[in-house]
């Protein structure tokens, strides 16, 4: 039996394959005999260059819906598709080149000096451009390869995708997920979401990452449905799309920002259904004033990198602010405590889960994937819960030193690493700090080295700037003679915390 996941999607396409898929802002349409074509010229393509299943497909561009096929396309073929934020810089792409060591590239147009410059020094030969409304080198030379691909046959442990998530240490590390990973994930999505014929996703996530490619997208597909794909969030244009649609997916900063907009309210919800929100905590304050200003109730889930969704507030049934609802079906959760035992109902501790949609490891890291699952199997999530009688589960904190901005995931360790080698830093700690609109913001405390203070929070925020994705980069700089640390010498970042959120100098 073929377990590729495309032969999942493609069994739930509509039966007029003339039915659209995909409509842009501008108001293309691509239909599902558009998607199967495109799909197995571009995995045509990319087979014809010698490639075999297993080889790695790093990807760099701006949301499209060619994007969306190359990601399809890699899939059909059995190869693995490496998505990275098209923020990266130089050195933060060296970097994944490196690791994954992909046998094709494909980056935007802007980008293809500096993409280049990095395959040419890991000798990777193949790399092509594909921008924002879907031409370039990939596409213009894909056109050429007949639209008759037939769907790789893999096994269900096959990879199918590499995300990288960046850890403590700072280096990045990259979670695999396999095509039964990915098919069990959207399966019980679709179904305790209770997509029906005749919605319509307004897609206005990123395509880099969990939420926007494999959430949305997926349930979309399994669907047979359609989507009106925004190029971007913008909270007018949604406000303004929002009647032609059902169902919307967020993160918490796009149902602030669309609070703020005077045009919406229950007129522009009349037709949807869903919202649901995630990548980060969303406020019991915006929880109750959408409620209150659409009719609505967020329906708020969680879920990671490396297990995709896991827990999710039910469609029918209470929808409790401050919770992530009970674990989708065929996914387990347990909440233990310091020796890894459970604890009963209403403790808080550990979270670990356990089902078919949790990953089999981080790519060439086996050391780092055995310390992150229990004798028993259970995956260590990282984050500290409590879980009430009826099996809802609320994150209460983070026992990794994680920020969560805008949806995004921000290690302290990384961007302490690039300070700390800017000319005149001493050392440094990074924090995230409560922000009513980013969720947290990035925030850095600096100790300059002896007679340097020329060292501006200008000078280094734009030092930054030149090395990293501009999402990491903090929102301020404060200054301080010295870290405070404990006993053990393990800086203090309560503290630090503690004194900026009160104004006091760190």
């Amino acid at each position: 039996m073929n377990r590729n996941i495309y032969t999942v999607f493609s069994s739930r396409f509509p039966a007029d394959r003339g039915a659209t898929f995909i409509e842009t802002a501008e108001g293309r349409r691509f239909s599902y005999a558009d998607l199967d074509a495109q799909s197995a010229s571009l995995a045509g393509f990319l087979r014809g260059l010698g490639t075999k299943p297993g080889d790695r497909v790093a990807v760099q561009v701006e949301k499209s819906p060619q994007a969306l096929f190359l990601y399809l396309a890699c899939l059909r073929a059995g190869l693995i598709y490496v998505p990275l934020n098209p923020a990266y810089r130089q050195a933060e792409i060296g970097y994944f080149l490196e690791d994954a060591a992909p046998a094709v590239v494909v980056c935007m147009p802007a980008l293809h000096d500096m993409v280049g410059a990095a395959a040419d020094a890991r000798n990777i030969a193949r790399v092509y451009t594909l921008d924002s409304a879907g031409g370039g080198t990939l596409t213009e030379l894909a056109a050429a390869t007949p639209p008759d691909f037939d769907t790789a046959a893999l096994a269900a442990d096959a990879i199918a995708v590499i995300l990288y998530t960046s850890g403590t240490t700072g280096s990045p590390k990259g979670a695999m997920l396999s095509h039964a990973n990915l098919a069990a994930n959207a399966l019980a999505l679709h179904q305790a979401w209770g997509f029906r014929p005749d919605d319509v996703l307004l897609h206005a996530l990123p395509i880099f990452h969990i939420h926007g490619l494999f959430v949305a997208c997926h349930c979309v597909l399994l669907n047979g449905g359609k989507m009106i794909f925004l190029p971007k969030f913008d909270a007018a244009e949604v406000v303004r799309r929002l009647p032609q649609a059902t169902v919307f997916m967020g993160v918490p900063t796009y149902y602030t920002r669309l609070l703020a907009e005077p045009a919406f309210g229950r007129e522009a919800c009349r037709n949807m259904r869903l919202f649901t929100c995630g990548s980060a905590p969303l406020l019991t304050q915006t929880f109750e004033e959408f409620r209150q200003r659409t009719g609505h109730e967020i329906l708020e889930r969680y879920g990671m990198t490396e297990t995709g969704m896991n827990t999710s507030n039910p469609l029918a049934g209470p929808r409790r602010p401050g919770t992530v609802g009970p674990p989708l079906p065929g996914v387990s959760v347990r909440i233990v405590g310091e020796h890894g035992a459970e604890l009963p109902v209403g403790e808080v501790g550990a979270l670990e889960v356990k089902g078919a949609n949790v990953f089999s490891g981080y790519w060439r890291k086996p050391a780092k994937t055995a310390a992150e699952f229990t004798a028993d199997g259970w995956f260590k999530t990282g984050d500290l819960a409590r879980r009430d009688a009826d099996g809802y589960v609320a994150i209460v904190g983070r026992a990794k030193d994680l920020i969560i901005s805008g949806g995004l995931n921000i290690y302290p360790k990384e961007i302490e690493g690039y300070l700390d080698n800017l000319d005149g830093v001493l050392e440094s700690a990074v924090i995230g700090l409560a922000h009513t609109d980013f969720g947290e913001a990035v925030t850095a405390i600096v100790v300059r080295a002896p007679g340097r203070d020329d060292l501006t929070e200008n000078l280094i925020l734009s030092k930054l700037k030149e090395r990293i994705a501009n999402y990491k980069v903090p929102k301020r700089v404060f200054f301080t003679n010295e870290l405070p640390r404990n006993a053990m010498g393990k800086v203090q970042k309560n503290l630090l915390r503690e004194r900026c959120a009160s104004g006091q100098t760190p």
